[in-house]
């Protein structure tokens, strides 16, 4: 059967949605910048595609490095009045903006659908967990920052595009309850219009935030290292992270950097595959897009067998395409794992990857077509990949020590725990792994040697909410640490000499329980 849009989510609609939602952030269908609170033309026009359907849905206004120095400059000026703003005060803006969000939750949503292909459940849940984790931060603010100070000036966000409500916003929103004005970036391959939907919402509940588009590469060096930041957070790839990391090395500005690892689960000496089973599933979800993904198995020698009777049934029926197709008018928007990856240039490089991998002497157990995704007659489909999963891929691989960032699967098989361990930590350090082993006692002895700063044992670990640390180990992480109490110590000054949880060029500290 032929697949239609659902009624009253094609882009023209939603657009005219937000511009009516938050007019002042628009100018002839242009996304403006927010700068020293107000909305302004300044920045050449560039176009915002959408991986759905490879269409041009907006234009952002790309700042250079003089507009940005100028929009930190107000920014540290409104960060010294509300550094001594009373919490109450505060509280009650942030709780404002929070409300003026969730009014507007599944607008939101619906933008994150078209702008970074997210499906409709994990679109909304991108949304909710921000504004549920804020709330959370709302009612513990007043007991994390005291005997603590705001920085010297605001904190600078630099994400990637993928989690725009849930990482960056949620970031800005408690940053900002801590007594910082905060300074974002627009991710420069999605998110752009979701996210001036969401700061002119903040801006009209009175909160000093600053909002820019523009090329990472003209604007990193202002947006890191100008004299007047507090702080810099930063979200992406081991290169960019790297490069930011550098500009901060002769530097004692405050930072948590966050990269990419290649998370992994070992499978050793294992007996329950229907719970294994129903992990595998919500693995898939987005694509693996997310820092969290898993897409390493380690599996025992004598399990491959009983491991794959498990793990390909799941890989085939992973449902993805348009996250906004149904089959008639009034039918619910599809239940989907996984739509685009983020540009359509991202899944040519990934299949790339594969093909490289097979010819170098990886061995293709699975490889879904994306054409079998569902989709729009005469759709492009350019930005999807399906699930793939390859068994040993060789040594030189790209997929051997890096994150595929998609949805693609390595399996490595291994005959010793010294094999298991040494090829769950190729990628020299991880934000999360998992250890799937019948006996508990042996799964927390491996756990000590697995290179990744969550371990779970027979369940996956994620970035986690409210009180819940998070962090990296090796490569995957630099400076402070973040989550519940550690992500408000990260952007405000405690007692002298102050030591945080964290990963510096001089000292490594782990919270007691991450």
């Amino acid at each position: 059967m032929s697949l239609i849009l659902a009624p009253g989510t094609a882009w023209n609609d939603v657009l005219a949605r937000v511009t009516a939602a938050a007019p002042e952030a628009f100018s002839a269908g242009r996304l403006r910048n927010l700068c020293a609170g107000r909305w302004q033309d300044s920045g050449a026009p560039a176009d915002v595609r959408t991986p759905v359907d490879g269409s041009v849905i907006a234009q952002v206004s790309r700042v250079d490095a003089v507009n940005a120095a100028d929009a930190v400059q107000a920014a540290a000026r409104s960060h010294h009045r509300w550094a001594v703003t009373p919490l109450a005060e505060r509280r009650a803006r942030v709780a404002a903006a929070v409300e003026a969000l969730a009014v507007h939750r599944d607008l939101l949503a619906l933008i994150l659908a078209w702008e970074i292909g997210k499906p409709w459940r994990l679109a909304c849940a991108d949304v909710d967990r921000a504004l549920d984790g804020v709330r959370w931060y709302a009612e513990q603010i007043e007991r994390q920052v005291a005997g603590r100070e705001p920085l010297p000036g605001p904190v600078s966000n630099i994400a990637s595009w993928n989690y725009p409500m849930s990482v960056l916003v949620h970031a800005e929103l408690v940053q900002l309850l801590a007594g910082n004005a905060v300074i974002a970036k627009t991710p420069s391959q999605g998110g752009a219009v979701c996210l001036t939907l969401a700061h002119a919402l903040m801006v009209r509940a009175g909160l000093p935030v600053t909002l820019l588009s523009g090329s990472g590469e003209e604007l990193s060096e202002v947006l890191v290292t100008a004299p007047e930041i507090g702080a810099v957070a930063f979200v992406g790839g081991r290169s960019n992270g790297g490069k930011v990391a550098g500009a901060l090395l002769d530097s004692d500005k405050r930072h948590f950097i966050e990269q990419e690892g290649l998370n992994a689960w070992g499978i050793w000496e294992f007996s329950q595959w229907d719970l294994l089973a129903g992990h595998l599933r919500k693995g898939f979800e987005y694509g693996k897009q997310r820092c969290t993904a898993y897409p390493r198995f380690v599996v025992q020698r004598d399990l491959v067998d009983a491991f794959l009777d498990v793990y390909l049934p799941v890989v085939k029926s992973v449902r993805f395409g348009h996250p906004l197709a149904v089959e008639r008018a009034g039918d619910p928007l599809p239940e989907l794992d996984f739509g685009p990856l983020i540009s359509a240039a991202r899944a040519a490089g990934l299949r790339r990857k594969v093909d490289e991998a097979i010819k170098g002497g990886a061995v293709p157990l699975y490889r879904g077509a994306a054409e079998r995704g569902r989709f729009l007659d005469g759709q492009d489909i350019g930005a999807y990949v399906g699930p793939t999963a390859l068994l040993a891929p060789p040594g030189r691989s790209r997929l051997m020590h890096s994150e595929p960032f998609g949805p693609v699967d390595t399996i490595i098989v291994v005959d010793t725990e010294h094999e298991l361990l040494a090829a769950m930590n190729a990628s020299n350090g991880a934000l999360v792994a998992s250890l799937a082993v019948d006996d508990e006692e042996l799964a927390a002895k491996l756990a000590q040697d697995v290179q990744a700063y969550k371990v779970g044992i027979n369940k996956p670990r994620s970035r986690g909410d409210r009180e819940e640390t998070f962090g990296g180990r090796g490569a995957s992480w630099k400076g402070a640490f973040v989550g519940g109490d550690l992500l408000v110590q990260a952007v405000t000054v405690g007692a002298p000499g102050e030591r945080l949880y964290g990963n510096f060029p001089d000292y490594t500290s782990f919270p007691p329980t991450p």
